[in-house]
């Protein structure tokens, strides 16, 4: 049977979207040190390569079951490997999915990166999919985060308390956010007139 998403390469100006495979582990590996990008992500696939290989293959084996599907986030101009994201939480009987468990390399935060990455997903599920909702996920500390991703047009949905127990042993609080179908349209203007900056 096939899978709600297929594989796809996504790909815009700054940056193309790849299946993600093992043949990515040593550019994330190498994009993930800065261990800020890991204080609200229970998961640090950086502390080794092997870490990052058996991060790969867990996101492999969720595409395999149609539950996720893992893409690394490649820069255009350089070729380098920047980070990853994924869709998740995809429910295909119910038209949806979620966009997370993004993270970029810090040199690349507050750029144009993140904007077109999230675009791409974005036009793929409402446009591609037939998705009648997009939602994103973040935990209640990360103020940037949050302001990333009203700055797309999400709506706030509401906290989910106690959501996540994070490998500290902190509760997270989940922030979601949704995008309907019916709203992508100004969403999607607004975001081609951010990118035209």
């Amino acid at each position: 049977m096939a899978h709600f998403v297929e594989p796809v390469t996504l790909e815009g100006k700054l940056v193309r979207l790849e299946p993600l495979g093992l043949q990515h582990a040593q550019g994330l590996y190498e994009a993930s040190q800065d261990q800020i990008l890991w204080r609200f992500i229970p998961h640090n696939p950086s502390r080794s390569l092997a870490d990052m290989e058996a991060f790969i293959k867990r996101g492999l084996q969720q595409r395999e079951k149609g539950s996720e599907f893992p893409f690394a986030i490649i820069e255009r101009a350089s070729g380098k490997i920047i980070g990853s994201t994924r869709y998740m939480t995809i429910t295909p009987a119910d038209r949806g999915l979620e966009i997370g468990s993004t993270w970029l390399t810090p040199a690349r935060q507050r750029t144009g990166v993140n904007t077109e990455c999230k675009y791409l997903l974005l036009s793929h599920a409402f446009e591609k999919l037939g998705a009648i909702r997009v939602q994103l996920k973040t935990d209640s500390r990360n103020l940037q985060s949050q302001r990333a991703i009203e700055r797309l047009g999400a709506v706030k949905e509401g906290i989910l308390r106690n959501h996540l127990i994070m490998p500290d042993g902190y509760y997270r609080h989940s922030v979601y956010y949704s995008i309907l179908d019916s709203e992508w349209p100004a969403v999607k203007a607004g975001l081609e007139q951010k990118m035209q900056r």
